[in-house]
């Protein structure tokens, strides 16, 4: 099973058992307010549920629980595009609003950005960040990745057009990073 050790926790795949958890943490406006909106609000139980179900039998998963003490806190992930942009992974995440601040997400990117360029046929891994999400910037930036352009009122977010700054890291400025 594929598992990775943080300072403060884990990242390991979903399982039976993290609903409760996922749940309570999940359901947050600030959260909500920067995430894309097939992300539910408020986060109840039955969509824990189907989350869960839905990402807890890959031999490779795309979807890993952030675990602290025991309890499923976020979610770090990607999905690999298609057609043209088939070598792309679009990666993303959340995390409960009780651990901000504490360099947890700081730590899992680069973690999954090695796990996608070690295990997938990627040669870009890019993250979509809505105007006025500083914290996930500055996430981004410290993992390497560079503010590749701004979608200038591309994403509507609580009836407001929001810009949308793109960030990315390629192949080979991942082998530049880890030499």
């Amino acid at each position: 099973m594929i598992t990775f050790q943080l300072s403060l926790g884990r990242l390991r795949p979903w399982r039976e058992g993290d609903e409760d958890s996922l749940a309570r943490h999940a359901s947050n406006r600030r959260i909500w307010n920067n995430v894309r909106d097939f992300f539910p609000y408020p986060y109840t139980p039955r969509d824990a549920h189907s989350w869960v179900r839905s990402n807890k039998s890959y031999q490779q998963p795309n979807n890993l629980a952030i675990e602290i003490d025991g309890q499923a806190v976020g979610n770090i992930g990607f999905t690999i595009k298609d057609d043209i942009y088939r070598y792309n992974a679009e990666i993303g995440y959340w995390l409960s609003e009780d651990y901000w601040g504490q360099g947890i997400m700081s730590e899992a990117v680069p973690v999954m950005t090695d796990y996608i360029f070690k295990n997938f046929q990627v040669n870009r891994i890019f993250a979509c960040v809505l105007d006025g999400n500083v914290g996930s910037m500055r996430v981004l930036e410290a993992s390497g990745y560079r503010h590749e352009s701004v979608h200038l009122k591309a994403a509507v977010k609580n009836n407001q057009y929001l810009d949308e700054h793109i960030f990315a890291m390629l192949r080979s400025e991942f082998r530049e990073l880890n030499r």
